[in-house]
Order: structure tokens, then sequence, then C-alpha cells
């Protein structure tokens, strides 16, 4: 968990130095889309550590086919991240003019930054675990047997 979550902020630093980039240049008027790229290349930082890192022993897949389940994953985690955002633009309408531009980049940052990345951490820590790095000992379908029970001591 540990490992998981340095991963994650690694992550978390990259996708708000690409949003903030993004945001504040060319990209100024669509902040939905420049949260989108940003989280697209965090997602890519975050496949390579975590793979070779927080999950190494971990998996059994095939390359090709733990990759495309991970940016599957990531997918959903993608919309996850960006619907607390659209709603605090486009739903609350928290965007300049209707509210300074101090409240928006607070609104903004608080929705996409904090509730949208905390929403997809959570999604994604179960669901890589569960289907994209799974126990190697882990086979979908397959029901683990109980453990026997412990023999008594009958000497006592």
């Amino acid at each position: 968990m540990l490992k998981f979550a340095v991963v994650g902020g690694t992550a978390f630093l990259v996708d708000n130095a690409v949003f903030y980039g993004l945001k504040l240049t060319v990209l100024e008027p669509k902040p939905v889309t420049a949260k989108v790229i940003a989280v697209l290349v965090a997602t890519i930082v975050s496949y390579v550590l975590n793979r070779e890192w927080s999950f190494r022993t971990r998996g059994g897949r095939e390359r090709h086919h733990e990759a495309a389940l991970f940016f599957l994953v990531s997918g959903v985690g993608l919309a996850l991240n960006s619907v607390p955002l659209w709603i605090s633009r486009y739903v609350f309408l928290l965007e300049t003019p209707e509210v300074s531009l101090v409240t928006q980049e607070v609104a903004d940052f608080m929705s996409a930054q904090v509730i949208g990345t905390l929403i997809a951490m959570v999604f994604r820590y179960w669901a890589f675990r569960k289907w994209v790095f799974p126990d190697e000992d882990a086979h979908p379908g397959r029901v683990r047997p109980a453990p026997a029970p412990e023999p008594k001591d009958e000497a006592a």
C-alpha cells in the first residue's frame, strides 16, 4: 500500500504540473480537456511505476493483457477524476464571470485535484489489485478450499 501511495503521489505531481501547465496556457478556456490530458500523462507514468515497483511481485498475466486492463481501469478512473471538475464548472457554474477568478481556481483545485483524485484513487487501487495485478495464486472463477481445521491435542 505504501508503494502504491508513493506512485500515486508521483502521478499526482505529474498530473498537477501538466494540468496547470495546460490550463494556464494553451488550454485556458478548456479546463476539462486539460485535466483529461494531464490524467493520461500521469496514467502512463503510473503504469510504469506500478508495474515495475508497486505490484512487481503480483500479476502473472501477459504484459499486453495486463497493460490493456491497466489502461481500461485507468480510463474509468479518468472519467471518475474528471466528473467533479465538470460538475463544478458546468452544473454549479463555478467559473468566471459568474464567480471571481480566485473562487474559480479554488473550485477547480478542490474538484479536480482533491475530490476527483481521491475518488479515482480508491477505485484504481481496488481494481488494480482485483483485475490488473491479482495475486498470482488467485484464479478467477475458482473457489479456494477452506483450510483444514487444526488437529486437537487429545493428550491434554
